[in-house]
């Protein structure tokens, strides 16, 4: 009974250790990639699909090596709401129940037909980082301690852009300001702005010509200093929002530009502050 006890005792000592090294994600986006780097560790084993800040994500196509990736991987972090449509096929394409995803947009119960970009929404990025520490936890409960710590820290690096929302809102609620396309959506209802464009920005999105009567619109707004500031999203662009860019510039409307991807170097939290800081600055060079 002793040996037999001894033999258990080693065969426990000498079994591995599954940490977050071992346990492969992949993230469709690369905010929710930065996010998921914060939780995991920096020896976590993530990809980030999405991540050329460059790049128009509307028109990304999964190749067969990517499909091996998500075969193989322990979780999966994906937008939902048609953003990443190509994931949902890879996903079903390679069953496997003990792989996990989350999805932000059930985080947020979200439905089809709202704005997708939902890592400008200051409200899910707290829900995946502990959906995240969730999923973690499971897999490996002897990394619990620093897991929460790691949590905690990101929870708190969060306070000052969560500040930052706060304090535009109370300086900005109402202020009228026009946009390319809706990749800003979310954070312009955090803080209180008047969105004008709506069908202009829809149309972009989609890679479909915006209405003439909408175009129309927008630049008697942006002529006419009907709005404070022009959103501008390089990465999804076309002929139309061309054109509004320059009759912004023209006109002398504050533009800022917002991008659907994270740029390389920077953490979320960074990425987030320094787009809140450049629309605050424009807001403010625009006022009357």
């Amino acid at each position: 009974m002793r040996l037999l006890a001894w033999l258990m005792l080693a065969l426990c000592v000498m079994a591995p250790v599954a940490h977050a090294d071992d346990f492969s994600i992949i993230a469709a986006e690369a905010a929710y990639g930065d996010i998921a780097l914060q939780i995991a560790g920096p020896q976590a084993d993530l990809t980030q699909i999405m991540r050329d800040p460059n790049a128009n994500p509307h028109r990304f196509i999964a190749d067969p090596a990517l499909a091996k990736q998500v075969a193989s991987a322990d979780l999966v972090i994906q937008n939902g709401l048609g953003y990443d449509p190509w994931m949902t096929t890879l996903l079903a394409g390679s069953g496997d129940a003990d792989r996990r995803v989350i999805t932000v947009a059930s985080l947020l119960h979200r439905k089809p037909g709202d704005n997708p970009h939902l890592w400008y929404d200051p409200a899910a990025v707290a829900l995946l980082a502990q959906a995240i520490a969730d999923e973690l936890k499971t897999h490996d409960p002897d990394d619990d301690k620093a897991l929460r710590n790691r949590l905690r820290l990101f929870l708190a690096s969060l306070k000052p852009l969560q500040a930052k929302v706060s304090a535009m809102r109370s300086k900005w609620t109402g202020t009228p300001v026009a946009a390319t396309e809706p990749v800003f959506g979310p954070m312009a209802d955090a803080l209180g702005l008047s969105m004008h464009g709506a069908s202009f920005q829809a149309a972009v999105m989609a890679g479909t010509p915006p209405n003439a009567a909408d175009a129309a619109t927008l630049e008697t707004e942006l002529r006419q200093h009907q709005v404070r500031a022009l959103i501008y999203n390089p990465q999804v662009t076309d002929a139309a929002s061309q054109h509004l860019l320059d009759v912004a510039r023209t006109a002398g409307i504050p533009v800022v530009t917002v991008r659907e991807t994270r740029p390389r170097g920077k953490t979320y939290q960074d990425w987030m502050m320094g787009t809140l800081s450049a629309l605050d600055h424009a807001l403010s060079s625009g006022a009357s």
